[in-house]
C-alpha cells in the first residue's frame, strides 16, 4: 500500500512534517489489523468463491483453442454456451454430507460454481464449436471460416 507523505517547503515546519510521518495512516493501520489477521487466520477453511480457472487461448491457421484448467469436475458439470458471438462456460457444484451417530448429527454443505464468458471474432463458424474434458483440462475448439484463414503466400512473378 502507498502511503502519501506530507511535505513542506517551509524549513521551520520540518518538525510537524516529521512528527506526522511517524504515525501510522488509518488505512494502513485496518490492513494491518483485519487485513492480515481476520482474512488469513479466520477465513483460510472458507471457500470465498471468487478464484475463476485458468485458460489458454490458442490461435492456429484453421481455429481457435480455448484451454481451461477445471480439475475435479465431470463432463456433466459444464454448461457450455453460444449466443450472440459470446461464449459461456459455467459449472455449478452442490455437496450435501449427513452423518448420524447415536450422540450427534453433522450435516456439511458445499457450493462451488464459475461463470466465464469470452466474445467470439465473427471470423468463428459457431455451429461447429465443439468441446472436450480429458485430464482436468477442458478443450473448447472454435473453428475459423474458411475467408478467415490464412492463406498461403502467393509469389507473384512480374510479366
Amino acid at each position: 500500500m502507498s502511503i502519501l507523505i506530507p511535505t513542506s517547503k517551509n524549513e521551520s515546519d520540518r518538525t510537524i512534517d516529521s512528527n506526522f510521518n511517524r504515525l501510522p495512516s488509518l488505512p494502513s493501520w485496518f490492513d494491518d489489523i483485519l487485513g492480515k489477521g481476520f482474512t488469513n487466520e479466520y477465513l483460510s477453511n472458507f471457500n470465498t468463491g471468487l478464484t475463476l480457472p485458468a485458460v489458454n487461448v490458442i490461435e492456429t491457421n484453421n481455429e481457435f483453442i480455448l484451454e481451461m484448467a477445471v480439475p475435479g469436475l465431470k463432463k456433466s458439470d459444464f454448461e457450455i454456451n453460444v449466443d450472440n458471438n459470446i461464449l459461456s462456460i459455467s459449472s455449478e457444484i452442490k455437496s450435501e454430507n449427513n452423518e448420524t451417530r447415536e450422540n450427534y448429527t453433522r450435516r456439511e454443505f458445499g457450493y462451488s460454481s464459475f461463470k466465464r464468458t469470452f466474445d467470439i471474432p465473427e471470423t468463428v463458424e459457431t455451429e461447429n464449436v465443439s468441446a472436450k474434458y480429458d485430464d482436468g483440462i477442458l478443450k473448447i475448439t472454435l473453428p475459423k471460416r474458411d475467408e478467415a484463414k490464412k492463406k498461403p503466400i502467393k509469389t507473384i512473378q512480374i510479366g
